[in-house]
């Protein structure tokens, strides 16, 4: 580091004016090679971005953070987790009420589930077939069986449930959840997304937009090798810079931001060093998160790991547990393609194979390490499937009606809220809206929705816009 010394003294220069003098020389070229290898290699990095906010809930929480299992494409319900016996005894038979006004077309009469469905735990929630292993956790679950949305595209569909908009750009759940609440670990990021989908919507529904940059997901993506599942992030470590050079790059980058002045251009570059530090602090404690070999067998068993076909999805379950504990506010996991328009069967079958004992693996190994209570688990797609058929064996879109499910962080164990009509097209009863179901997860993690907002172009954001009411009926 630069100190004054006696030969400064002599020539009339300090340490600042030293600095200035170097902004086009040593300076900057370190300034210009750091950005320059971002813009390179920014995918899985951050852009530019502000320090993790620090803001206090505004009431008492019951969760700490948030894991988001998404099933893009849209699941059934009706073939899942929300039983209609009339579909059964009307198999074959029309619609006895008419359809939305919106694209389909093509569907036909009502089609019975191809699966059955029985009763599970103490509380007797009906779950099909295709998911045994979380019907055996139904004890710690809250079924939604009402949730509704207004965009029949996978498109809207999905911006709308990830950001709550689905004709504007606006901030991610993950990105609000850390805007609002920052980081349990300064060496982690708030955000992190697993596999997210990069199409219908892309970076938008894992993004940040005005929000301050630092708060937009940190991507994972993991890869197959000799069937064994492999994650990190991408660009993480420097392939030259020492540890303690890039330390001092950082320091002096520091050092030149700070000799500039307040325009919005240095708050981008100051904002752009920050995620250059947080990138720095995740080179020690990242390695050994993504690091699962270190598990025990009864643990990979667990959730199924080292047998097909629940390696890769259950080694993605077991990263978001090892990811919330070591502090990541808001963890998502995706999984795809439940867009069954035909081969309903096949695809569904094989889909929810894959998913099924690594969900009830997670929900298990939280609550045995006592991470369940103050961990909110969310699964749920963009929307739901018609019980009309599309062809012979398929499904088409449907936002009027579909089931979310909650586990920990607060929520009832063993219950179902709200219900979809007998044949589960609309939402009838205790109708929760997308609006409502980001102002419950909000209220769960101690934040009031129309509190938590953001100026931006000359008016207050919020996530819930101007909509959203808190669903109390599903706190425990």
């Amino acid at each position: 580091m630069w100190t004054e010394s006696v030969s400064m003294r002599n020539t009339g220069i300090d340490r600042r004016q030293l600095l200035q003098s170097c902004g086009a020389g040593f300076g900057a070229i370190a300034l210009h090679e750091m950005l320059a290898r971002s813009a390179v290699a920014n995918a899985g990095s951050r852009s530019d971005g502000s320090k993790l906010s620090r803001y206090s809930q505004h009431f008492p929480a019951r969760a700490k953070r948030v894991i988001f299992l998404f099933m893009h494409g849209g699941p059934s319900h009706v073939d899942t987790f929300d039983y209609k016996p009339l579909l059964e005894k009307h198999h074959g038979e029309p619609l006895p009420f008419d359809k939305p006004r919106i694209q389909f077309a093509k569907t036909g009469n009502l089609l019975r589930s191809p699966w059955s469905f029985r009763q599970y735990g103490e509380s007797g929630a009906w779950v099909s077939d295709l998911f045994p292993n979380v019907g055996g956790c139904a004890d710690d679950i809250t079924f939604i069986k009402s949730i509704h949305g207004s965009n029949e595209a996978h498109g809207g569909a999905m911006l709308k449930m990830h950001t709550g908009s689905d004709t504007f750009v606006r901030p991610s759940l993950g990105s609000w959840v850390g805007y609002g609440l920052g980081t349990e670990n300064e060496d982690l990021p708030s955000f992190i997304a697993i596999n997210p989908p990069m199409g219908h919507g892309g970076v938008r529904n894992f993004g940040s937009a005005f929000l301050p940059p630092i708060h937009q997901a940190t991507r994972i993506a993991t890869s197959r090798n000799n069937g064994v599942t492999h994650a990190g992030i991408e660009n993480l470590n420097h392939p030259q810079a020492s540890a303690d050079l890039q330390r001092l790059q950082l320091s002096l980058l520091r050092d030149l931001d700070g000799l500039r002045g307040d325009s919005s251009v240095d708050a981008e570059m100051s904002a752009r060093i920050e995620s250059f530090e947080l990138a720095f602090r995740m080179q020690t404690e990242a390695p050994e998160i993504f690091n699962v070999a270190n598990e025990t067998e009864t643990t990979r068993r667990l959730y199924g790991i080292d047998a097909e076909p629940t390696s890769d999805f259950g080694t993605q379950c077991l990263l978001a547990r090892r990811l919330s504990e070591a502090g990541v506010r808001f963890v998502q996991v995706s999984h795809s393609y439940w867009d069954q328009h035909s081969k309903l069967k096949e695809d569904h079958s094989r889909l929810a194979a894959q998913v099924d004992k690594p969900i009830a693996g997670l929900l298990n190994d939280l609550k045995q390490r006592g991470l369940l209570e103050d961990t909110l688990v969310v699964w749920g797609g963009e929307f739901g499937r018609t019980p009309t058929a599309q062809g012979d064996d398929g499904r088409d879109h449907n936002p009027h009606a579909f089931t979310y499910w909650m586990a920990g962080g607060g929520v009832k164990a063993g219950f179902s809220y709200g219900e979809s009509d007998d044949f589960g097209f609309y939402a009838a009863h205790n109708k929760v809206h997308v609006h409502d179901l980001h102002a419950t997860i909000l209220h769960l993690l101690g934040i009031d929705h129309e509190r938590l907002t953001f100026r931006y172009g000359g008016r207050d954001f919020r996530l819930t816009d101007v909509e959203g009411r808190v669903v109390s009926g599903i706190f425990a």
